[in-house]
């Protein structure tokens, strides 16, 4: 082999000094290969922008590592500052819910199934759902587990039954449990039975006074019951929407007989059968902060309850804050929001992850709802006088599947914040809504909404490390680490 003179040494160590600091230039600049991007920033960026038809997508593209500039907004993230710990994310499981899912075939309703509930990397991981005590108005016909011919009444719950679930929902249930057995299950009752009721309809009326104790024995009936279907009820709100009594089925319960009826009948009798299932009130709307708060005033009825429960068709996600603030020591979840029809994804999705996801979250929630889990595309089953704009989170006919915005609103989260998982903070930035988890396991995640009509880039840091990242106007993206 020719033998190399010192100029020669010299010459290529400077070519090859030179090209370390072309490779040092492009990755300061972010220019490199989508590879490069995992192993360098060690993030990974998952997208839906519904202007590019981007729909929960992983885009490995998306982030770049950079210097911190002042040209650009930087979210920062600091996991010593800590608030509450997370349930999970997830849908309700109407009666039409169940009865579409289970009549798929079964490689259909598998296939489905395991998509939304299991927790590997491919899947979204729904974490929580929330049932309906008896009939909702998206079940195909008025129900509740002790229904009586006129002018007959059962206080012992002597002919409870749920067998009116036995045929889809339990089934059902059943299937998921086996795909996914941590999943947490919240109940909540639409009406009584029409006889412990005033005006003896599933629709409207109030809760007899006389009837708290069998009122409060039917919720321990279907908590048992469940158990022995190898369901087990983490959660009971004592009535859906108590304020809406127009519904079918619904109940106008004020909050003092809600406090009454907790101090009196379903609080001693949940602690004298032995029952841990919590205790969760109110369920309607963020307008009246002074629903929970009525009843937690009351240290007689407090001390049965865990939390209070909240929907967003009135007031401001902020109000949530305000309970917390009251009461730091009882929980709050995000129980309901639905999408209307037609269900616009880019109409949806901005205000759904800035309020329901995000809101909920900074806001001190620990569960956040979207509302119904499926309907076809008649958007059906409901009751005479239910619902007939609820869209599902999927449209399923037949074996036909098509998803929907809520599908993506709750993937964004439901699959990268576990339960057990804690809000860390995260400044909030003006046009960049946000919000910042860390999970058990060490790995962090970050949902980031561009709320602007216009492309925006961002920074985000975290002890010191740092990347780029780039969203269309009305695109969200979570990141994880």
């Amino acid at each position: 082999m020719k033998g190399t003179s010192a100029n020669d040494n010299h010459f290529m160590m400077k070519r090859i000094g030179l090209f370390f600091i072309f490779i040092s230039l492009v990755s300061c600049t972010g220019k490199v290969s989508s590879s490069d991007h995992d192993s360098v920033a060690g993030v990974e960026a998952w997208i839906t922008d519904p202007g590019a038809s981007v729909l929960f997508k992983k885009m490995n593209d998306a982030v770049k590592v950079a210097k911190t500039s002042d040209t650009i907004k930087n979210i920062n993230i600091d996991d010593g500052k800590v608030y509450q710990s997370i349930d999970g994310f997830g849908y309700c499981l109407t009666g039409g819910s169940a009865f579409h899912l289970h009549n798929m075939d079964n490689a259909s309703r598998t296939a489905l199934l395991k998509e939304l509930f299991a927790t590997d990397s491919v899947n979204i991981g729904v974490s929580y759902l929330r049932l309906s005590i008896g009939a909702s108005d998206l079940d195909a016909q008025v129900f509740s587990y002790d229904d009586l011919p006129a002018g007959e009444t059962d206080t012992l719950m002597e002919k409870f039954s749920i067998v009116p679930d036995k045929k889809f929902l339990i089934p059902v249930l059943k299937e998921i449990l086996a795909i996914n057995p941590k999943i947490k299950i919240l109940g909540s009752p639409w009406s009584p039975p029409a006889w412990m009721k005033t005006n003896g309809s599933s629709k409207g009326g109030s809760l007899k006074t006389t009837c708290y104790r069998a009122y409060a024995l039917y919720f321990v009936k279907y908590i048992e019951a469940m158990r022995t279907e190898g369901i087990s009820i983490d959660a009971i709100t004592i009535q859906n929407e108590p304020l809406h009594p127009g519904n079918n089925p619904s109940l106008l319960m004020l909050p003092e007989e809600q406090r009454d009826f907790i101090r009196q009948s379903l609080g001693p009798v949940f602690k004298s059968h032995g029952i841990a299932t919590k205790i969760i009130v109110y369920d309607h709307n963020a307008d009246r902060p002074d629903y929970p708060l009525t009843i937690f005033r009351d240290s007689d009825a407090a001390r049965y309850v865990d939390g209070s429960a909240f929907h967003l068709y009135a007031g401001s996600i902020d109000t949530l804050s305000y309970v917390h603030e009251a009461f730091p020591d009882k929980n709050l979840y995000f129980t309901e929001q639905w999408v209307g029809a037609p269900g616009r994804l880019s109409e949806n999705l901005p205000w759904h992850i800035k309020n329901v996801i995000i809101g909920s979250m900074r806001n001190w929630c620990r569960v956040a709802l979207e509302w119904n889990l499926a309907a076809d595309s008649r958007l059906e089953p409901h009751t005479p006088g239910g619902c007939t704009e609820c869209v599902g989170a999927v449209t399923i006919d037949v074996n036909s599947v098509k998803r929907n915005p809520a599908y993506y609103i709750i993937a964004h989260a439901s699959k990268f914040v576990r339960p057990g998982a804690v809000r860390i903070a995260s400044n909030d930035i003006n046009g960049l809504p946000n919000v910042a988890f860390k999970n058990t396991d060490g790995k962090k995640a970050l949902i980031v909404l561009n709320e602007s009509d216009h492309d925006q880039t961002f920074s985000v840091s975290d002890k010191g490390g740092l990347f780029n990242s780039m969203l269309a106007g009305g695109a969200v993206g979570t990141y994880v680490w």
